[in-house]
């Protein structure tokens, strides 16, 4: 079987994806190698903003525009740590390089910087992260779990969570309707 690389890429859930967790997610994957794969669910807000979470690990905010920010659900692994989704990728302590223009970092710098500075601007935080064992995407690929499509940085940082899934379908030229509606007819 020929090796997919579907970093920087949205995987976009199935209207018959029956996992909870990913039921109308869009994934933006980060690193999709021979090991595996892990990315972050980029529309599904949990009940906190960028605010509180800061205030949760005495991080003072300063700077304007962030307070109200939704945390987003990243996934199912490591609930309990941060994960920043940002451009540019710039230098932190564990920062993921995803590609030229974004990085995923995990280390607490980026958040003082954000609260302090407001940088980097462009940014999605989530509590968690997403995460397929060696081989296991390609199965749920095979499994016609997931549509695909290369991601654009517009919809991950320009658009509202609640329009993301939308937009990465309008990519593929399909709407969530259509999809829906699609489901199960030969």
């Amino acid at each position: 079987m020929k090796s997919i690389n579907l970093t920087d890429h949205f995987l976009i859930a199935m209207p018959a994806m029956a996992d909870p967790y990913f039921s109308r997610t869009l994934v933006y994957i980060a690193e999709h190698n021979e090991r595996g794969a892990l990315g972050v669910i980029v529309n599904r807000p949990i009940d906190m903003s960028l605010g509180t979470l800061l205030g949760k690990i005495d991080v003072v905010l300063e700077a304007d525009g962030f307070a109200n920010l939704p945390v987003l659900f990243g996934g199912p692994v490591q609930t309990d740590r941060g994960f920043v989704l940002h451009r540019p990728v710039g230098q932190w302590q564990s920062t993921l390089v995803v590609n030229d223009h974004v990085g995923l970092t995990s280390s607490r710098d980026i958040l003082q910087s954000v609260a302090e500075k407001g940088q980097p601007q462009d940014l999605m935080v989530t509590l968690g992260y997403s995460g397929w064992s060696a081989g296991q995407l390609e199965h749920e690929l095979a499994q016609n779990a997931w549509l695909t499509v290369a991601a654009r940085l517009p919809i991950l940082f320009e658009l509202p969570y609640e329009e993301r899934l939308a937009s990465a379908l309008d990519l593929l030229g399909v709407s969530l309707t259509n999809l829906a509606d699609q489901v199960g007819h030969a």
